[in-house]
């Protein structure tokens, strides 16, 4: 069995939230929405906690760089679709969401490939995420508290809207820095 390493701590932080997944997302198919939210919660709380770990204890490393982000994403994906599944949520939230997120991946992804930028996440790609998980929150405890579902869809158009705001300002911060270089 490997040592546990100290330096590596925000990477297992990282891998426990991509445990978590399918362990959310089977909770939320057999309705077991309050234990998939305290899945739910802890997994987010090692998203934000492996950053500033990282960033503190300057232990950041390439696959940090590339899982975390990863991770989050996987894990917002995959339970915004057992949201769906369930009936909870719209199916077009997911395509807005996969859309921008598919996107973001391709043009990373080329500029990465031709040296041209590293993309960093900035202040509106963080609270688009936030945004998202206060709505996936509510969206499970809907379940237990019905006034929750009445504001819940108005919480995804929020999160939908700085999404593409996001991904509007990554565009624009790309192509601007590609004009200057």
């Amino acid at each position: 069995m490997p040592n546990f390493n100290i330096k590596y701590l925000p990477n297992y932080l990282t891998i426990v939230r991509l445990i978590f997944v399918p362990i959310i997302f089977v909770c939320i198919l057999k309705e077991l929405y309050l234990t998939a939210s305290i899945f739910f919660l802890i997994a987010s709380l090692t998203d934000i906690l492996d950053g500033r770990i990282a960033r503190k204890y300057n232990l950041i490393t390439d696959w940090g760089k590339l899982m975390d982000p990863l991770a989050d994403k996987i894990t917002q994906i995959s339970t915004i679709s057992a949201l769906i599944i369930k009936g909870i949520i719209p199916f077009w939230i997911l395509v807005v969401l996969t859309t921008k997120e598919l996107i973001m991946i391709i043009v990373g992804f080329t500029l990465y490939k031709k040296n041209i930028v590293t993309v960093h996440s900035k202040w509106y790609g963080k609270i688009a995420t936030i945004l998202f998980f206060i709505a996936i929150v509510f969206s499970l405890l809907s379940k237990f508290f019905g006034e929750f579902s009445n504001i819940t869809i108005y919480l995804f158009y929020i999160a939908i809207g700085m999404t593409l705001f996001s991904g509007i300002m990554y565009a624009k911060n790309i192509i601007c820095k590609d004009f200057n270089e």
